[in-house]
């Protein structure tokens, strides 16, 4: 698998009052594969409730091969997955088994505790594959931390599409541009992916606080800097950037309100409260979260 490297933003004097942060990823590895984790960044931990953004390839898996996520729990949060390309089979210990494929959206709510695992099916397995896409976590607001644990699939047809000039846009979860999507969030936000020609210019919903985009594919200009893919520009607060695609671009943008109170993050697991972390942590070493139907012979061990 092989992930390009980013090239430096190229700016031309501006003095980028709209711009609060611009955050190259990092490499990850995820159990024999790549990914490029944007959030959380030393400069920015979150952007609203969003608290961790991974961008999966794009990666062909020769035939035989592909990924192996094993069991692991979350807490306090909900994941969203959503593709580009390929098909990743989820399982969780509530007993659901699911294939996500491009444009739809596999939702989970982990509140109290839920356990998952991502693996390449044998059918895809069986053929040359690629695979592209994203996973984000985002956190549940207070009062909502432990609420019990679910399971949703929204197929890509029930996704809401906006169309304005040169742009063709997808709104993966929450509100935006009088749009909602079905995704049963908890917290006022926005998740848009957003298809745009060469030229087109780009509007970020303003009833937002916090808001950010990131560059997929191709190539964006905001407030006298251009971003090639690879980059997540998160915008200040108040500000109406003008953004324009200056080639065909795939782009992501997302937001929502800032998290009335602060959220320490360890491993999988999301709480406003450290001895619910250290509680998580005991209890996943001490196997009392559920088991996966199916998919129980192996885990991931809590981290060191």
């Amino acid at each position: 698998m092989s992930v390009r490297d980013c090239e430096e933003p190229v700016c031309t004097g501006n003095d980028n009052d709209a711009i609060a942060q611009v955050i190259e990823p990092k490499l990850k590895d995820l159990g024999g594969f790549n990914v490029r984790r944007v959030l959380p960044a030393k400069s920015q931990r979150r952007v609203g409730p969003f608290i961790f953004f991974d961008h999966m390839g794009p990666s062909t898996f020769p035939e035989g091969e592909g990924i192996n996520v094993r069991p692991h729990p979350h807490i306090g949060l909900c994941t969203l997955t959503y593709l580009f390309d390929g098909e990743i089979m989820h399982r969780d210990s509530l007993g659901y088994v699911q294939a996500i494929q491009p444009g739809a959206v596999n939702w989970m709510t982990a509140g109290r505790g839920i356990v998952h695992s991502e693996r390449t099916s044998d059918e895809m397995r069986a053929r040359e594959y690629l695979l592209h896409g994203l996973q984000i976590w985002i956190a549940l607001p207070d009062g909502k931390e432990e609420i019990e644990p679910d399971f949703e699939h929204y197929p890509a047809g029930s996704l809401p599409v906006i169309s304005q000039p040169g742009l063709a846009m997808t709104l993966i979860a929450g509100e935006a541009f009088g749009e909602k999507a079905p995704v049963n969030v908890h917290s006022r936000l926005f998740y848009l992916h957003i298809d745009a020609d060469a030229g087109a210019r780009i509007e970020l919903p303003a009833d937002y606080e916090e808001r950010a985009v990131y560059v997929v594919d191709g190539q964006i200009a905001a407030d006298g800097c251009t971003f090639d893919a690879g980059h997540m520009i998160v915008f200040a607060e108040g500000a109406s950037p003008a953004i324009e695609a200056t080639a065909a671009s795939r782009i992501v943008a997302i937001g929502g309100e800032p998290l009335a109170s602060d959220r320490t993050v360890f491993w999988n697991f999301s709480s406003s409260s450290d001895a619910r972390i250290e509680q998580a942590k005991a209890d996943w070493q001490s196997g009392r979260f559920d088991l996966i139907p199916g998919d129980d012979d192996e885990f991931i061990p809590l981290p060191e």
